[in-house]
């Protein structure tokens, strides 16, 4: 009974430590950026003016997650941080007004894939531009 007993508590010691964790939560990454905003009349004809956009909704999908794995709002100058990621795949994205009008919904989605290759990388991904 004793040699059944060693060789299993060896491979439950030992089974940690061969997961792989993908991209998420939990490591010490962070991907940053900053939302911007295109001002629009109501008709998309006439740009009324171009802002950091505050206060807005900003989403991370980590790997190929189906739904959003965590969601912030912008500080006053348009920024946002997601921090203690794990190396991987990401997309970061925000709802922008469809200034083509030819969104049932009248909303689009602008997004970045972001790739986070090492434990401690500080990814800037690109402006994301929002139309209101």
């Amino acid at each position: 009974m004793k040699k059944i007993l060693l060789p299993l508590a060896s491979l439950f010691l030992l089974l940690p430590l061969a997961c792989k964790k993908g991209p998420g939560e939990g490591g010490k990454a962070s991907i940053k950026g900053q939302i911007w905003v295109r001002d629009f009349n109501q008709n998309f004809t006439v740009l009324n003016g171009e802002y950091a956009g505050h206060d807005e909704d900003v989403y991370i999908i980590y790997g190929e997650d189906v739904n959003y794995g965590e969601h912030l709002k912008t500080n006053y100058n348009g920024e946002f941080e997601f921090e203690f990621l794990r190396p991987g795949t990401y997309k970061v994205y925000a709802y922008s007004e469809d200034s083509t009008m030819q969104s049932a919904s009248g909303e689009v989605v602008v997004i970045r894939e972001v790739e986070i290759g090492k434990k401690t990388s500080e990814v800037v991904i690109p402006r994301l531009t929002i139309c209101k």
